[in-house]
């Protein structure tokens, strides 16, 4: 049996699509970059997202969101919501039935840093402001546990979701300091040039989504696709160490050089 302290933490991330609103059409995708100083990822561009808190599994948020979840489920899609507002301002809610705009997310603004203190705090904003989460929306689109070698294990679930059109990102200049709209292949080929550090399930999931031109093409290809758990294994070879994925997973890509990790 493996110890409970050696068992990956429950995480989610969430990419967050829009369609390019210039005159050059195409998908892009948030992404915010870390602090030098994070323990994990540190200055590498992510989707938004973290490890599940205690109060996100509470039983309450069953009549503050949408969606028939049990409880570890919805557990992961209020974390998700949660570090989406945290990072970015953006908030997966409606009031009154209509979905919050760029004013309304302002009123909230303050709570960001408390959230990131006390999550259970989200809890109290959405109640007494009478919002609803919108956990329907956030589709699963990949599953990715940290390999056994790594001294920090997450178990993490990204769900895939349209960003409220009438939103402004507004990242939190801790966690995240900058953010960018970008169209996945622009950021593939900035990585390639070592302009951006990309983690290696944040790659994998980049070259998926630049298959898709619109958000709509992109939700109805996660929509098809079968989800397999993706926990690397690490193999020692002659020229060197490699990290080995399943090809069912579908990324076109079984194994990679450990010095292309990261980069």
């Amino acid at each position: 049996m493996i110890p409970a302290a050696d068992l990956p933490k429950p995480a989610s991330t969430v990419v967050l699509l829009r369609d390019a609103p210039t005159a050059r059409p195409g998908l892009e995708v948030l992404m915010v970059r870390r602090s030098a100083g994070m323990a994990f990822g540190a200055s590498a561009w992510v989707f938004p997202g973290g490890k599940v808190a205690a109060s996100d599994a509470d039983p309450a948020w069953d009549a503050l969101s949408e969606g028939d979840y049990d409880h570890y489920q919805r557990s992961l899609r209020i974390a998700a919501a949660r570090e989406v507002f945290e990072e970015s301002g953006l908030l997966l809610a409606t009031g009154d039935g209509r979905e919050l705009s760029a004013n309304d997310c302002a009123r909230f603004d303050a709570m960001r840093g408390l959230v990131e203190a006390d999550p259970s705090l989200l809890l109290k904003l959405v109640r007494d402001a009478g919002l609803r989460l919108t956990l329907d929306r956030l589709l699963l689109f990949s599953h990715w546990i940290t390999p056994t070698f790594e001294p920090r294990r997450f178990d993490t679930h990204f769900f895939l979701v349209q960003a409220p059109a009438d939103q402004i990102v507004r990242h939190d200049g801790r966690e995240a300091v900058d953010h960018a709209w970008a169209a996945p292949q622009d950021l593939l080929d900035r990585r390639r040039r070592g302009e951006a550090r990309l983690m290696f399930p944040t790659r994998l999931n980049l070259e998926v989504l630049a298959r898709s031109q619109t958000v709509a093409a992109a939700i109805a290809a996660a929509r098809t696709q079968r989800v397999i758990t993706v926990e690397p294994r690490l193999e020692e070879r002659e020229d060197g160490k490699v990290l080995v994925i399943p090809a069912e997973a579908g990324y076109g890509l079984t194994e990679e050089r450990m010095t292309e990790i990261m980069g």
